[in-house]
């Protein structure tokens, strides 16, 4: 009797493991909770800790204590008037470093011969830490505005420009070339092409650097000046005055964080397009 061997049954292939994604997206319910915990956590935190008396007042002042400081500064007018002088400070060294940086690193993307010639001696530079020309900016430019502007740029335009090349350097080579086989010179293309393209990147970095120049005119103003918030921070330190000195940092924070928001709203509506 011949048997009949039966075919053999093929196993269904297990289902491929499921593999979770580094980046995974939330809620927005769940976002908003995030963001109100990250702030609240650590506030019930201070209030608990200085509220305890673990810690004496005056190296750990309690919220009411910091908010009463804040409202003796405004009233008497000291916060507004150094805020002023820090952000007009800002102003001019972060704008004067866009002024230098933007078109000197949008040119060592595009044009060859400029990379190899800048970037040895700007990735050179951009290594110095800006506050150690503190010294040799008093000694060239005195205690004055300048100095604490020049202090500014230094800490800026180094960075910038290199993030800025890099951005300029990423433009797809297929619009080029569709740019060039539509007839456009090298102008037009850069302005037209090459330039919104980079638009996105370039804001990320202004975004990225102003964080920079923020932290640098409080370190400018801790040295040899009359006003501004770092000039505060170090009044109030004379006289051990932290309740002061947390108001006043609370409020660096708080500025600092609106002119976040506000390139991240201006990057997101030139580069809508851009994921």
């Amino acid at each position: 009797m011949v048997s009949v061997e039966s075919p053999p049954v093929e196993r269904a292939a297990a289902p491929a493991p499921r593999v979770k994604l580094l980046k995974t997206e939330v809620s927005r319910r769940t976002a908003w909770i995030l963001r109100v915990a990250s702030v609240a956590v650590p506030f019930a935190i201070w209030w608990a800790v200085s509220g305890s008396g673990i810690v004496p007042d005056r190296f750990l002042p309690a919220p009411p204590q910091v908010w009463a400081a804040f409202t003796d500064m405004v009233a008497s007018g000291d916060l507004q008037n150094d805020l002023l002088a820090s952000l007009g400070r800002i102003g001019a060294g972060f704008g004067l470093a866009i002024l230098i940086s933007v078109p000197l690193g949008f040119l060592m993307g595009t044009v060859g011969w400029a990379q190899p010639l800048f970037e040895p001696i700007i990735g050179i530079l951009r290594y110095l830490p800006a506050s150690a020309f503190i010294p040799l900016l008093i000694i060239w430019l005195g205690i004055g505005e300048t100095s604490k502007i020049a202090l500014l740029v230094l800490g800026v335009v180094f960075f910038n420009t290199l993030m800025t090349a890099d951005v300029v350097r990423q433009v797809p080579r297929r619009l080029l070339d569709v740019s060039a086989t539509l007839g456009a010179g090298r102008a037009r293309v850069a302005a037209r092409v090459v330039f919104p393209h980079s638009l996105p990147g370039i804001l990320d970095a202004l975004r990225v650097n102003a964080a920079v120049a923020y932290n640098l005119v409080v370190v400018a103003e801790l040295i040899a000046a009359t006003s501004g918030l770092g000039y505060r921070i170090t009044r109030a330190q004379r006289f051990l005055q932290t309740d002061k000195i947390f108001a006043i940092l609370i409020v660096i924070g708080l500025i600092g964080l609106t002119i976040d928001v506000t390139l991240r709203v201006v990057r997101a509506r030139v580069g809508r397009w851009s994921v």
